[in-house]
């Protein structure tokens, strides 16, 4: 892993004030039954709290999601804090207050969205499966703080959000007395207890929702498996760094666990399951989720090669400079191979990996991922999975008020070109790169 000076985006929003009062973060009465096997609670908020009690109140936090989960975290958050107080107050002041507000400061909530929505298609208005679908999508918020502290402690990053990323943040105040060495260490070992926090938090909040007792079930194992499919992807994302394990098929396989299954599949499939979605539904949201996932990482690599900053939110060639296998880096080699470039290949070879790269050097980068083929290749891929991703989701039965949101949302987060959904395909390529008839290594399929 090298060195990241900067991550997500740069432009910091004033921090949200982490509210005082401790206010608990289950409802206070008893959990009740509907009469059709739904669990809905007597009391799930006062006037003015965070969860929807009717239809109308369903209909509200559709205009703001991202809003209502982070009053949800509010509510959440305080009392954890008051419980970490109680522990002791120098873990509180310099851990868990660190990862309310990192959680708090959060970003667009994307994942938090999809439950949200996919909620709203499967079950309408009903305010019991909206109030579980705030929840989760809030303990995904914390889930989330847990992979990115992390994150930034493997790939030694100093910014994240345009501040100091967590670990830097906790070193930064004992380098005066023990040295920048062992400041260091703390702060990176500080970070991690930090994010099993965040994850210990992340699955109170899922363990506490009320569920009916066969929805539990399938929520919880949806959630046990994510979190396993996250470490195992980080991991193989790990091993292809050190061993240059970077064929098309490996690549692919750790992008769709670390990040696709995470930030697309699982989300609407909680989603569905808190609304108690049949199986076929539920199946074809998550087909949907995984074309779109796989789409969502797809533009997420060419974002860092060939994006603007200004609209990504991070510098660009930080895949390339930590030496990051990507699947665009992987086609990129495999079509050279095929066409015997050992130029091209030795460009990527002295370049892949180069902490100090230049502008100069990225654009050297970039113009063996455009003259192979590479780019074009991954952004039509991007665009089959995208279109193949909004057939799943429009074979589905859902209802309409929140599918049509949810439709939109799918596809701003696959990332298709416009048109893609038309089968647009890029002009034949011309040279030792042009495809193989039968579709083999040459076509970087």
């Amino acid at each position: 892993m090298r060195p990241t000076h900067a991550k997500d985006h740069p432009a910091a929003s004033p921090p949200r004030p982490i509210a005082a009062a401790a206010v608990a973060s289950l409802p206070r009465g008893p959990v009740a039954r509907d009469g059709v096997g739904q669990d809905r609670t007597e009391a799930c908020s006062t006037a003015g709290g965070p969860l929807p009690t009717g239809s109308a109140d369903v209909r509200r936090t559709d205009v703001d999601v991202p809003g209502a989960v982070g009053r949800v975290l509010d509510h959440v958050l305080a009392e954890r804090l008051r419980r970490a107080r109680l522990a002791d107050p120098l873990f509180a002041r310099d851990v868990a207050e660190r990862v309310a507000r990192f959680t708090l400061e959060g970003g667009k909530r994307t994942r938090a969205q999809l439950v949200w929505w996919a909620s709203r298609a499967c079950a309408g208005r009903d305010p019991a499966p909206a109030t579980a679908a705030l929840r989760i999508g809030g303990a995904l918020e914390l889930l989330q703080t847990c992979a990115l502290v992390h994150d930034d402690v493997m790939d030694r990053a100093t910014l994240r959000r345009g501040r100091p990323t967590l670990h830097t943040d906790l070193a930064a105040g004992h380098e005066d007395r023990v040295g920048p060495e062992r400041a260091r260490r703390f702060g990176q070992s500080a970070a991690v207890l930090a994010g099993d926090l965040a994850l210990a938090w992340a699955d109170d909040l899922v363990a506490e929702t009320p569920l009916a007792a066969w929805t539990g079930v399938v929520v919880r194992r949806l959630w046990s498996d994510m979190r396993t499919e996250m470490v195992a992807g980080q991991y193989l994302d790990l091993y292809g760094q050190v061993t240059a394990a970077r064929s098309p098929a490996r690549v692919l396989r750790a992008a769709r666990l670390k990040s696709a299954l995470y930030s697309v599949e699982r989300p609407l499939a909680l989603g569905a399951a808190v609304a108690g979605a049949d199986e076929v539904t539920l199946r074809r949201l998550r087909e949907a989720g995984r074309c779109v996932g796989m789409a969502f990482q797809l533009r997420d690599d060419l974002d860092d090669v060939f994006g603007d900053p200004l609209e990504t939110g991070k510098a660009c060639g930080g895949d390339i400079r930590e030496g990051k296998p990507t699947y665009l880096v992987a086609v990129a080699r495999a079509r050279a191979e095929a066409a015997g470039d050992d130029a091209a290949l030795a460009m990527l070879d002295r370049r892949f990996g180069d902490a100090a790269l230049s502008e100069r050097g990225l654009d050297e980068v970039r113009d063996v991922l455009v003259a192979t083929g590479a780019r074009a290749t991954v952004e039509a891929k991007l665009d089959r999975l995208a279109a193949q991703g909004l057939r799943h989701f429009d074979g589905a039965l859902l209802d309409p008020e929140g599918a049509g949101p949810l439709r939109a949302l799918l596809l701003a987060t696959a990332g298709a070109r416009p048109g893609g959904e038309a089968a647009v395909r890029p002009r034949p390529a011309q040279g030792p790169y042009a495809p193989h008839p039968r579709g083999g290594a040459g076509s970087g399929r």
